[in-house]
């Protein structure tokens, strides 16, 4: 069984993006910007956008942090998501979520830029990435990509069996699998004889939010598998599949903590640089 290490590719990562970084800055003058929006005081919530303010200036980003009351008016949050759109500075907006109940989540995202989407949610930049054109797409589902090339897993061809239908996770990494030349299947709350269809696998990605959900009688002997669940356990990080059951039955495996996690910045990272590299191409 091979751990697979996101930790470790994401820090690759960040080191490339920072190189890409440097050498645009001796030639522009200039430096991807990201601006990240929280609303409210949730202790979650401000860790996360922490750490995305942390990794920018790490790699030399610009960094445009935005701290709001809970109790903020929704047409005020809109009116800061023209200003940073409408801002030659901020290549990248993200709105950390959940937001509070007074404000429309959907309507915020779509006011975003989809330019500057670099969460990859605003239904335009959803729409190409059907159609196989997106620039900017969801940063789990292509950090789950991304782990599969670096460990030269095979994509083209099999069979990868996507359990849940987010549309952060599960519906945006069954399309990146699907151009890769995978065979999907999608499983839900309605999927029956679940075990039957998660043991046709050569590919499972868990993404359903409940702990060890996916146990050893659920996974083929040899079958990858990437576990993209965060749950609380006694205070305790675990992942939604039984990582000591099945680890002794997949070819590869992601940890909870130290697997898709650590990528999902990385790639926020990656798409604030593509945001930016594009600006400067349409000047």
């Amino acid at each position: 069984m091979v751990l697979i290490d996101g930790k470790k590719v994401s820090v690759e990562i960040r080191n490339r993006l920072a190189e890409e970084t440097q050498d645009l800055k001796k030639k522009t003058g200039k430096a991807p910007g990201l601006a990240t929006v929280l609303v409210g005081d949730d202790p979650a919530s401000a860790v996360y956008v922490r750490n995305k303010n942390k990794t920018c200036l790490e790699l030399g980003y610009q960094s445009f942090e935005k701290k709001l009351p809970s109790d903020i008016p929704e047409t005020q949050l809109l009116q800061l998501i023209e200003e940073l759109n409408s801002n030659e500075e901020v290549h990248g907006i993200l709105v950390q979520l959940p937001l509070p109940d007074q404000i429309d989540s959907e309507k915020i995202l779509q006011a975003i830029d989809p330019n500057k989407d670099v969460d990859g949610f605003h239904p335009i930049n959803v729409g190409r990435l059907v159609v196989g054109n997106a620039l900017l797409t969801p940063c789990t589902p292509t950090g789950i990509i991304e782990l599969l090339d670096h460990y030269g897993i095979e994509i083209s061809g099999k069979h990868a069996v996507i359990m849940g239908r987010s549309n952060i996770v599960g519906k945006p990494v069954s399309m990146l699998l699907l151009q890769r030349n995978a065979t999907i299947t999608i499983c839900h709350s309605r999927t029956k004889n679940l075990e039957e269809v998660t043991r046709c696998a050569d590919i499972l990605v868990a993404a359903v939010g409940r702990a060890n959900f996916v146990t050893a009688e659920m996974v083929r002997e040899g079958a990858v598998v990437i576990d993209v669940g965060i749950n609380r356990v006694d205070g305790k990080l675990t992942g939604d599949v039984d990582f000591a059951t099945v680890s002794k039955k997949a070819s590869h495996i992601t940890p909870v903590p130290g697997g898709v996690g650590p990528m999902t910045i990385a790639l926020l990272m990656g798409n604030t640089l593509k945001a930016f590299k594009k600006s400067i191409e349409q000047k």
